[in-house]
């Protein structure tokens, strides 16, 4: 398969899928999340969706550079800890706003910087490019950890 078909597949499977796990914050932005006390450095609500689509975009396309260079383990390992950082970051939306506990979502996303942490050094054995690609993923999710704490130590 041609680079750009994987790209296209792979961009739009990471935008479709980590932006459904969205939907379960339109109905807590509006009650619940409003009336929390922000942490500093809190971006309006604003912000969320277009940085998420970008980070989206910049992690399908990485995985794309890695299915179409890599092989072997170092591919497999590379797609494995993509798809357990995935799976975190999915997690950490109903814990956060579905289910309103900070604290488990404070569990996920510190276990989501080390899982994007690895991921971003297996992608980056396999392509460079696609390692720098998931950096400003990694800082983005670091930032969300602070927000995380900061939301938890004011609302409780």
């Amino acid at each position: 398969m041609k680079f750009w078909k994987i790209a296209v597949l792979c961009i739009l499977s990471v935008e479709v899928v980590g932006n459904a796990s969205g939907l379960v914050t339109f109905a807590s932005i509006k009650d619940w999340y409003a009336m929390l006390e922000r942490p500093p450095g809190t971006p309006p609500n604003g912000i969320f969706g277009p940085v998420w689509a970008l980070l989206f975009g910049l992690m399908g396309f990485a995985l794309a550079l890695v299915i179409s260079k890599g092989s072997g383990k170092d591919r497999q390992s590379a797609v494995r800890w993509f798809l357990i950082q995935f799976l975190l970051n999915i997690a950490w939306t109903p814990a956060f706003f579905g289910w309103h506990r900070m604290d488990v979502a404070l569990v996920i996303i510190c276990m989501l910087i080390f899982a994007v942490a690895l991921t971003v050094r297996h992608f980056g054995k396999i392509d460079r490019l696609a390692g720098w690609l998931l950096v400003p993923y990694l800082l983005w999710v670091a930032y969300a950890c602070y927000l995380n704490a900061g939301f938890l130590l004011l609302n409780t």
